[in-house]
């Protein structure tokens, strides 16, 4: 359920791509785009929470969860924030390509801070799927370089992707600390807590009739509209799913189905050609998956209560 979960997600994740190029051609920001997708997806989140509410699943007071928790939380939403902001700037200074190079230098990091954290020695498979898939994503996304456009690099554009990077690996590791939150509850109350920092931040920037373009150009809203609940609000749960069941260093390895799944959508939705460099690619990051799952127990994943599942009746 585990794997199920983070490839379902990064599947998600993956529509980001072709979804935002289509934004910002109809005239959204980044910070429009992030702002208008977190909401969407917020939105969703809290029609399901209500739902299992409904439906006899407990709510947990947040001023009955420790201090340190709750500081995790904090930290993690932070951490999601600057994730979000980071990324989608970086898109805007150098080559696409080139700032998912950099960021999806992030699952091993995950991987160094994890089994640090557990104080144990890295298992040969997780080695061996870390390699492949890190191998596999270079190949996608060095074959969308295109040889004749030039390679668009600055050092701010190339700090930002990597600061993407050291914030999604905050926002996996410190799922941990908030494990007494139920996994639904935590990922909406990030994604609202996402909303509140964006709108927050348009409004020092002076950037807030940037949040209005959708009214004034209502092509926007279809896909902004996909891109949150399709984008944002189901995979941000389905994410944390998995870190809850299997672990992040192996939530991290099968988040590099996402820049698979965003090329062959590019292809599809934008027209863009697969060629075999990234179908290779895609081969070798599935061929990770395929190690992970055959692997004998999931490495650094919690033993009990992933989504807290309370007792029928």
């Amino acid at each position: 359920m585990g794997t199920l979960a983070i490839v379902v997600a990064a599947t998600c994740f993956g529509t980001l791509g072709p979804l935002s190029r289509l934004a910002y051609d109809a005239g959204m920001t980044p910070l429009g785009f992030a702002t208008w997708r977190a909401t969407f997806g917020a939105i969703l989140l809290t029609v399901v929470l209500v739902a299992l509410a409904r439906r006899g699943r407990p709510l947990v007071r947040l001023t009955a969860v420790p201090r340190r928790a709750l500081g995790s939380l904090a930290v993690a939403a932070v951490a999601g924030v600057i994730l979000n902001l980071a990324v989608f700037i970086a898109f805007g200074r150098i080559t696409v390509a080139l700032a998912l190079l950099a960021f999806y230098t992030y699952p091993a990091m995950v991987a160094v801070v994890a089994i640090a954290i557990e104080r144990r020695a890295p298992e040969r498979f997780e080695l061996l799927a870390l390699g492949l898939a890190l191998a596999g994503m270079i190949l996608v996304v060095a074959g969308q370089l295109e040889p004749g456009a030039g390679l668009v690099v600055d050092g701010l554009g190339l700090g930002l992707a990597l600061l993407a990077a050291l914030a999604q690996t905050v926002y996996i590791t410190t799922n941990r600390g908030y494990a007494a939150i139920p996994t639904e509850q935590a990922a909406t109350i990030l994604l609202w807590l996402a909303v509140l920092a964006f709108v927050l931040i348009a409004g020092i920037s002076g950037s807030l009739d940037t949040l209005g373009q959708p009214f004034r150009n209502p092509a926007a809203w279809p896909l902004l509209l996909v891109a949150g609940l399709l984008g944002a609000g189901l995979p941000s749960l389905l994410f944390l799913v998995a870190i809850r069941l299997i672990g992040p260093v192996r939530t991290g390895i099968l988040a590099m189905l996402e820049p698979v799944t965003g090329t062959v959508l590019a292809a599809l939705i934008l027209g863009e050609t697969l060629g075999p460099i990234q179908l290779v690619g895609g081969v070798l990051v599935i061929t990770a998956g395929v190690i992970l799952q055959r692997a004998p127990s999931p490495a650094g994943a919690p033993p009990t209560h992933p989504m807290q599942v309370p007792a029928p009746g």
